[in-house]
């Protein structure tokens, strides 16, 4: 097995964790007993998801450098130097385990779903999605247009670049290697409960689409809007997002690093 072999076997699986661990808190929080304030629940989910990056992270790491989201593979061939050539297979692996992930919290929960009419678990989009699905009050809390919901999943994974490159980057502060996935969690904790409300913060492209094509395959209905929401969102405003986050690093912190 060659090299890349390897690297795209710890990119599926790694993904699969983390879609695993990630939506399988969305549906935990959604289906089980909750308390009247809903910003627990909030705070439970951008939990899990920080807990999720980094058990998947810590996984792949030592592998294909845990990318686990197109988003990272892409700014890291606009700025980093990864092989353009193993661009689409790391997207392809890292989707195909999205939609594993998927899978797995659809048997965990199955009978919870069903019951209640299988409501979109799988990803966000516009507006209040997630609290939609679940919430009697969901008219209460606002809703958001595709615009705005765009910039935050454009802002938010610059965000996260930010966090993966100021972790990783041995002339900044000097996080450990083992340590690094640790503060990306952070920077995906950060992003929830700062970002997220506006289009759910899925910030990678592989965790959305992955999830959404399951969901769609099982009977969660409007998951591929005429609105074109699932292209705009996660895949062009987290695609930008990352080459912002990228290069922004690189004009405000890089200059000011030791260069030895």
């Amino acid at each position: 097995m060659n090299k890349l072999s390897k690297e795209l076997m710890a990119e599926f699986f790694a993904t699969a964790v983390l879609v695993l661990l990630g939506v399988g808190v969305v549906t935990n929080v959604g289906l089980g007993p909750r308390g009247n304030f809903w910003g627990v629940n909030w705070i439970t989910v951008n939990l899990g998801w920080c807990f999720a990056v980094v058990v998947a992270a810590m996984l792949a790491a030592g592998v294909s450098g845990a990318h686990l989201n197109p988003a990272v593979t892409f700014a890291m061939a606009v700025k980093r130097g990864f092989p353009w050539s193993k661009v689409l297979p790391y997207w392809l692996a890292q989707t195909a385990g999205a939609f594993v992930g998927a899978i797995g919290v659809y048997l965990t929960y199955r009978d919870g779903l069903v019951s209640a009419g299988m409501p979109n678990v799988w990803t966000g989009g516009p507006g209040t999605v997630w609290d939609a699905a679940f919430s009697a009050t969901a008219n209460a809390v606002g809703s958001y247009s595709i615009f705005t919901a765009g910039f935050a999943e454009f802002i938010g994974t610059a965000v996260l670049l930010w966090g993966i490159l100021a972790a990783f980057d041995s002339k900044n502060f000097g996080v450990g290697s083992n340590l690094g996935v640790l503060f990306v969690g952070f920077a995906v904790l950060a992003v929830g409960a700062s970002l997220g409300g506006p289009s759910g913060y899925m910030i990678n492209p592989a965790r959305d689409l992955g999830p959404r094509i399951f969901g769609t395959l099982v009977g969660t209905q409007g998951l591929f809007g005429a609105d074109f929401w699932w292209l705009l969102g996660p895949w062009v405003g987290c695609l930008l997002g990352g080459v912002f986050g990228v290069f922004t690093y690189d004009l405000f912190i890089t200059p000011g690093l030791n260069k030895e």
